[in-house]
């Protein structure tokens, strides 16, 4: 005898299902408010990080730059740093010229990348550095040592703001006061001092060139006993401030 169905039965059974493919509708949902979750918090924290940075930027335009990551980690492993700030008036305008004819000699002449330097250093297999002044400051005041994509990539995003919101003078300025010239040693008041004896503001073309020759390496070189490499490096950057100060190319910073 055929079995009859019972529609009673057939009922509870479609109500069992119900809740399961409920559960499966809710899933998807469940992972599309979880993304838009994690999108709303992804695009909060980068702008909440913009204005950060854009509010540090701004802040460091006016008052002097009280520490960096490099320095409390120097001080920390050196147990103490030599360090003062002094505004740019109050250092010499030879140290000025003999960094600037160093590290960066177009200073005035870019926005904060060096076009022809890059073109130069990736001609060279990037056998030679083609960081800016402002670019360094960057890295120096903001950010911290260390080849990485990372702080590469803040770098890049750091230099343009900075160069838009502080003038010349004040990149300037803010790099020879957190410059190191030595181990441990900070700004060019606390170098000059250190090395020479004397202020900033007494530095000769001599002594400026000294201490510019030892940026680069300032760990491994020493300015007030120079090696042969540091004594020729030297005379070459004196050269070098004077042929900027002939041609112009400090109108942004001498006065």
């Amino acid at each position: 005898m055929a079995r009859k169905s019972d529609p009673d039965s057939a009922v509870k059974s479609a109500i069992r299902g119900k809740p399961h493919k409920r559960a499966q509708a809710r899933q998807p949902s469940r992972l599309r408010r979880a993304a838009i979750w994690l999108r709303r918090w992804l695009v909060r924290s980068v702008a909440a990080l913009i204005v950060l940075g854009l509010g540090w930027v701004i802040l460091y335009a006016f008052i002097p730059v009280p520490t960096t990551a490099y320095m409390i980690g120097e001080s920390r492993r050196l147990g103490g740093i030599e360090r003062q700030w002094i505004p740019i008036e109050e250092i010499s305008v030879n140290l000025q010229r003999a960094v600037v004819a160093a590290e960066d000699a177009n200073f005035c002449r870019h926005w904060g990348f060096d076009m022809d330097a890059i073109r130069d250093a990736i001609a060279e297999g990037g056998q030679r550095g083609a960081s800016t002044i402002s670019q360094q400051t960057v890295k120096n005041t903001f950010l911290w040592h260390g080849r990485t994509w990372v702080r590469k990539a803040l770098e890049a995003a750091f230099t343009p703001v900075m160069e838009l919101l502080w003038s010349k003078r004040r990149v300037l300025e803010v790099y020879l006061n957190v410059a190191e010239f030595g181990e441990g040693v900070f700004g060019a008041e606390a170098a000059a001092q250190h090395h020479f004896g004397v202020s900033a503001a007494d530095l000769s073309l001599r002594q400026a060139s000294l201490l510019a020759a030892v940026l680069p390496s300032p760990q491994n070189r020493i300015a007030s006993a120079p090696s042969g490499f540091v004594d020729r490096r030297a005379r070459s950057i004196a050269g070098g401030a004077a042929t900027i100060a002939a041609d112009g190319r400090d109108d942004c910073f001498a006065n």
